[in-house]
C-alpha cells in the first residue's frame, strides 16, 4: 500500500512539474539542480517563526515521504518493499513448529541484517489456529517461535538479540474457519523493536 502512495506521489510530482510550460518563473521561486522551480517559503511559512509558536501540533499523522530515484529506494532497508526484509511474517503446517523451505530465503536475510546490527532487538510471536487446548496452542506457538530464532542464530544472529512471546490462538489473522484461514493463523511474526 505504502508503495502505491510512493507511486501516486511521484507521479504528482511528475505532472505539476510538466504543467508549466510557460518557462515563467513565478515570483518567489527558485530552480533546483533539476530545473524543477521550487518556492522558496523561508522560515515564517505559514505565520511560524521560530519554532511552533502557536502550540498546535503540526504531525496530523502524514507519512514520511521516501525519495524513489531512479528506481532505488532510499528509506530504511527493512521497509524496502522489494527486499525479503520487508516479509516479516513465518507460515507453519498444521500442529508443525518445522520452518518450510519456501521460508528459509526470508529467514536468511533477516540473520544477515540482525548480524549486522548487533544493537536490534527482535520479537518472534508465535501463533497457532484455533485447534488444540489453549495451553498446547500456547506451547506450540513458542516452539514455532524458538524454531525461527534458532534458524536466524545459526545463520550469524545474537540469542540477546531476541524476545520469544506466543499467543497460541489468541490473535488470529483470520476470524473465518476452514484450511486457508487456518494456514494464516499458523504463523511467526518478526516485529522489529524500535524501528
Amino acid at each position: 500500500m505504502k508503495s502505491i502512495k510512493l507511486m501516486l506521489i511521484f507521479i504528482a510530482l511528475i505532472g505539476l512539474a510538466a504543467c508549466d510550460t510557460t518557462g515563467d518563473k513565478k515570483e518567489g521561486t527558485a530552480a533546483d539542480e533539476n530545473g524543477v522551480e521550487v518556492e522558496d517559503r523561508g522560515t515564517e511559512t505559514a505565520g511560524i517563526e521560530d519554532g511552533n509558536a502557536s502550540g498546535e501540533d503540526f504531525n496530523d499523522g502524514a507519512e514520511a515521504i521516501v525519495v524513489v530515484e531512479g528506481d532505488v529506494y532510499q528509506g530504511d532497508e527493512l521497509n524496502d518493499p522489494d527486499s525479503l526484509l520487508s516479509n516479516r511474517v513465518v507460515y507453519f503446517e498444521y500442529d508443525s513448529s518445522t520452518v518450510r523451505q519456501e521460508d528459509q530465503a526470508t529467514l536468511e536475510v533477516h540473520s544477515v541484517y540482525l548480524a549486522e546490527h548487533p544493537n536490534v532487538t527482535l520479537r518472534l510471536v508465535g501463533h497457532t489456529d484455533e485447534r488444540g487446548s489453549r495451553e498446547y496452542n500456547l506451547a506450540l506457538g513458542e516452539r514455532r517461535a524458538l524454531s525461527v530464532r534458532q534458524i536466524l542464530m545459526l545463520q550469524g544472529a545474537s540469542v540477546d538479540q531476541f524476545q520469544v512471546t506466543s499467543y497460541g490462538e489468541e490473535r488470529p489473522e483470520s476470524e473465518m474457519e476452514g484450511d486457508a484461514a487456518w494456514q494464516q493463523n499458523r504463523r511467526v511474526e518478526l516485529v522489529y523493536i524500535g524501528q
